[in-house]
């Protein structure tokens, strides 16, 4: 095949030795099957900022920071050098993640080289040695759907416990590899303790997968997301930890000053209209009106 322009640089060092065909595109990158280290695997593209189609960015970045302060000063103002280097951050934050998640023990591709906007990965393959397909791909029955989601949410659990919340998480983002399930795509993972957003991600990405996997006959969505959270929230997870799917939300107080704030705004209206107290008749206004009848 024509070797595509974005993978001369690493051809040239000898990082790649051949482009075999492009394997996959996604919202973010261009994935191709590569030789590299004398084996087959993956090189992905970070496709550039134009030509995403990942939406609310903003969400994601909230708390990323860089240690160069006048780089986050340029970051911060939006200025051209500023988001040069926001570009090359959002690319390699995927590059850091994966390193910290191999280590705490997630199922994730491991990383070779990344060089140039192009990160090359190991190939993850199904049972037959053929590159794995996505979970989106896949019909699973009761059983293996079940398996499938518990290993899922194990993966999620140390993620967290790690201090990363992939923000993305869905049946497009899993492969299915002769092993088990395998995680993906992460650029866009954040800091759940730098970022506001964190709760309502994560608990988007466990809704997503078990709205995927509760296709299966037999299967049921609970609410693990939420309790996921409660446990982090509390210093209670551990990348041991067994979800049960029991959660009870809080009781919340009530909100007296709402409630009184509504009494007054329909008081005054009330008032407006003539149907509140400042003019309703007290009893000597009354009184006078009934003298006044007998006059006449």
């Amino acid at each position: 095949m024509r070797q595509p322009e974005s993978l001369a640089p690493l051809v040239d060092q000898g990082i790649i030795q051949e482009v075999v065909r492009p394997l996959m595109s996604g919202k973010e990158a261009q994935i191709y099957l590569v030789v590299a280290g004398d084996e087959l695997r993956v090189a992905k593209v970070y496709k550039a900022a134009h030509d995403r189609s990942f939406r609310q960015r903003a969400a994601y970045t909230e708390g990323r920071a860089v240690r160069n302060t006048r780089t986050q000063r340029a970051m911060n103002k939006h200025s051209r050098f500023g988001r040069t280097q926001d570009e090359a951050g959002w690319r390699s934050a995927e590059v850091e993640i994966i390193y910290r998640l191999r280590a705490a023990g997630v199922p994730v591709p491991e990383p070779f080289n990344y060089c140039d906007g192009v990160l090359v990965m190991e190939l993850i393959t199904d049972a037959d040695g053929a590159p794995a397909p996505r979970l989106a791909d896949v019909d699973l029955d009761r059983r293996e759907a079940g398996a499938t989601f518990a290993k899922l949410l194990s993966a999620v659990v140390r993620m967290l416990c790690a201090g990363v919340v992939h923000g993305d998480l869905s049946e497009f983002n899993v492969l299915m590899g002769g092993e088990g399930p395998i995680l993906i795509d992460f650029p866009q993972a954040v800091d759940p303790a730098q970022n506001q957003n964190a709760r309502r991600l994560l608990v988007r990405d466990v809704d997503n997968l078990s709205r995927f996997l509760a296709r299966a006959p037999g299967q049921r969505r609970l609410p693990y997301g939420q309790e996921l959270w409660d446990l982090y929230a509390r210093s209670e997870l551990t990348p041991e930890t067994q979800l049960t799917g029991r959660y009870q939300p809080p009781a919340r107080p009530a909100d007296t000053r709402s409630v009184l704030r509504e009494i007054d705004a329909a008081t005054r209206e009330a008032e407006r209209r003539g149907l509140g107290p400042a003019s309703t008749p007290g009893p000597a206004s009354g009184a006078r009106r009934r003298r006044r009848r007998r006059r006449g």
